[in-house]
């Protein structure tokens, strides 16, 4: 993906598919204890935002069937924000495992292992709060201007 990825969005089956990778690898991490499977979903997460190519995603490309544009399409820039509280809290839960603090460990992989559910199930809590930040700024600036 590139930067200017926003005129043409990510189709929906690969945002699903790194969802399922983040949540995937959060359950093996608590089943196995193995905490640096962490950074490998993270990793992902963090070349995606640094560099526009996140691999899980451009793998799962791979075993699209259809033309790109035939899928339902979610905003780039939406994903990137997403993506920047999955890369914050799998960061804020790897860090947690290491330094020993397990139940601060367990409550940030379970905060994006449960948002990355719901998203998959239909409802994006990142895009919520994205837009209720795109809201409240809007409101700020309209209260400077009267």
């Amino acid at each position: 993906m590139s930067k200017n990825g926003s005129s043409r969005g990510i189709p929906r089956p690969l945002v699903k598919t790194n969802q399922a990778f983040i949540v995937l690898s959060v359950l093996a991490t608590w089943f196995t204890g193995q905490y640096w499977i962490l950074a490998v979903p993270l990793a992902a997460g963090l070349s995606g935002l640094l560099f526009g190519y996140n691999p899980v995603i451009k793998l799962a490309a791979i075993f699209l069937t259809k033309e790109r544009s035939s899928y339902l399409l979610e905003d780039w820039d939406q994903q990137q924000f997403n993506q920047s509280i999955a890369v914050f809290c799998l960061t804020a839960g790897l860090v947690s495992f290491l330094a020993g603090w397990t139940v601060a460990a367990y409550i940030f992989t379970a905060m994006v292992a449960a948002a990355a559910t719901v998203a998959i199930l239909g409802f994006c809590i990142g895009c919520f709060i994205h837009y209720q930040w795109k809201m409240y700024t809007y409101r700020r600036k309209q209260k400077v201007v009267h």
